[in-house]
């Protein structure tokens, strides 16, 4: 498969919200198997397609181990609870790190390729990696969760700076 470029902090594609995928076609299988080479090369746990300038409701992710990959196709969060603030950053934003408020816990309910219908329960990081991911194809970036002064920081930060790919990793990039 193909490692493909991960598009960055700016690209219009980032701010879409992604269309449903309709049917799961030899194309969509191709976009899945790229998205998980490229999520193993950005070294994530959980890649959204519009991330890889594709706007459809697809996402791939990892297992608690990193080991397993799931692909869904037009995951929604049907619950959610509890609530806990961890540092989050994002390959589409390296090199910037922040405190996110997130969902402690979710259900989600997806396809899965085969065209299975899924449910998942996650905590912990899983589901922030879930809330992340379906943020991007809502198209919400995490800074967009900060607060206002926090957020104009980072964006003065990259405005003045831009964005660093070697940057020390306080936290994993989502």
């Amino acid at each position: 498969m193909a490692v493909l470029s991960v598009r960055k902090y700016g690209d219009p594609v980032l701010r879409r919200r992604a269309t449903r995928v309709e049917a799961v076609t030899p194309d969509v299988r191709r976009t899945i198997a790229d998205m998980v080479d490229t999520m193993y090369d950005e070294a994530g746990l959980g890649l959204a397609a519009p991330q890889v300038g594709i706007s459809l409701r697809l996402m791939v992710v990892t297992d608690d181990d990193g080991r397993e990959v799931r692909a869904l196709i037009n995951p929604v969060i049907t619950e959610q609870g509890g609530e806990i603030v961890a540092e989050e950053g994002c390959l589409s934003i390296p090199g910037i790190f922040a405190p996110v408020k997130r969902a402690e816990w979710v259900r989600l309910e997806a396809q899965d390729p085969d065209g299975r219908s899924v449910t998942i329960n996650a905590r912990g990081l899983r589901a922030r990696v879930f809330q992340h991911e379906m943020d991007h194809l809502d198209g919400v970036l995490f800074i967009d969760r900060l607060d206002p002064v926090m957020r104009d920081r980072i964006k003065r930060r990259i405005k003045k700076e831009g964005l660093t790919e070697d940057a020390g990793h306080r936290a994993l990039a989502l």
